[in-house]
Formats: structure tokens, sequence, C-alpha cells
């Protein structure tokens, strides 16, 4: 059985969301918060698997919320799954960054979702990597010079090969691309960006990414280059 706790602030869209997680095999809702302070302490309290967070909260939003939840936690943390009205909105970047696993537009058919529970759950992240792309490119475009692609100090403990590995993460190359690309294994790119998001202390692909492009790594709107 997967536990959900279930986050929005809108009543009618929270009993909605509970009541379709309910009625789904395999699914059950230990607890629903209509805050992010709520959300922060239910999730302490139940322990859920998957937290269905709503991203624009009055108070605390769901980017905060996430932080607090996944730091609580961070050997056993539960899967955050945002829900938002814009797929581009710069929220869902900053819950990216967080470490959220993935998002949901609140249009989303009631079978998507309950689809994108379950991936979460077990793991997986809910966006491909050209989606996470994307965002952070649309994200970091439009910030001002000091929140976007500046020189990051941490990028100096990694190896070369580590941050070439990062760099080409953050093209949305998947690890089989990449390994083609540097000649290497699968396994030894696996490695290195092991390597490469512990030193840097992250936790998700999707926040490899969001690195490669604030440290300069990865300018917006400028492609890899095609290897000779």
């Amino acid at each position: 059985m997967i536990n959900v706790l279930v986050v929005d602030d809108q009543i009618l869209v929270r009993a909605g969301l509970a009541a379709l997680i309910r009625a789904a095999p395999g699914l059950d809702v230990v607890g629903e918060a209509a805050t992010g302070e709520e959300a922060v302490a239910l999730a302490a309290a139940t322990r859920p698997e998957v937290v269905l967070m709503d991203i624009r909260m009055p108070g605390m939003n769901g980017v905060t919320a996430t932080e607090h939840i996944l730091a609580a936690n961070p050997v056993q943390s539960p899967r955050v799954l945002i829900l938002t009205t814009f797929d581009l909105d710069e929220y869902v970047y900053h819950a990216l960054r967080a470490g959220a696993s993935g998002f949901l537009l609140k249009d989303t058919p009631p079978e998507r979702l309950i689809a994108a529970i379950h991936t979460v759950a077990f793991g997986d992240m809910l966006f491909a990597p050209s989606v996470t792309r994307r965002l952070v490119e649309a994200y970091t475009r439009h910030a001002g010079p000091s929140t976007a692609t500046r020189p990051t100090p941490v990028l100096g403990l990694l190896t070369s090969r580590e941050a070439e590995v990062l760099k080409l993460v953050g093209h949305a190359l998947s690890n089989t691309e990449i390994a083609a690309r540097l000649c290497v294994s699968e396994a030894t790119v696996k490695t290195h960006l092991n390597r490469a998001m512990t030193k840097l202390n992250l936790s998700s692909r999707a926040q490899a990414v969001a690195m490669a492009y604030e440290s300069g790594l990865v300018t917006p709107g400028r492609e890899i280059a095609t290897p000779a």
C-alpha cells in the first residue's frame, strides 16, 4: 500500500484528490493539509511515501514545504509530486531544485495522476530530462545575473570527467547517450554522475540539470557541440 499525503489550500480540490486516491487500488491517504506548515507537520507524523503538493499556497508555499519535508529525513524522505497550474511556473523550477520528483498540471486526467503516484513511489522521476532542461532554461533566461548562470566554486570539487558528465546531463543526454559520446561504459557514467552528485549534495537528476545551468557549465539556448 502506497501512503499519500494530499496538500492543497482549496478544500474542494483537496477533498476531490483525496477521494480519487482512496478509490484507487494500492493507494491510501494518510493525511490532508491545507497549508505548507500543516504539510511539514503531517509528513513528519504520518511518514507518507508520496506527498501530492500544491505549489502555490498562502504562507509557506509548496517549494518551502518540500525543502523542509525532504531535509527532515534525507535518508528515507518521501517523494514529492508537485501540482501546478502552469508548466513553466518558476515555482516548478525551484521545486525541482529542492528535490521534487516530478510535477503535474492540475488538469491532469485522474488515471494519469494515479499512474504518476505509482511512478514516483517506486523511485522514478516523472519527467524526461528534456522537460527539466526546458524548465531550467526558461527560468535562467529570465532570471537576473545574481541568480542565473553564475560561476559556482563548488565545481572545483569535481574531477574534469565528473564535470564533463554533469555538463552532458545538463544538456538532457541520457546515461546511454553520454556513454556513447565519451566512449565509456554506462556503468562508468553512472559512477561519475553519482560521485558528482554526492560532492555537490544533489539528490536527483533534476537538481543536477539545474546545477549545470546555475554553475555556468551549460549556457541557456546553446546546444551541445556535435562530436567529430
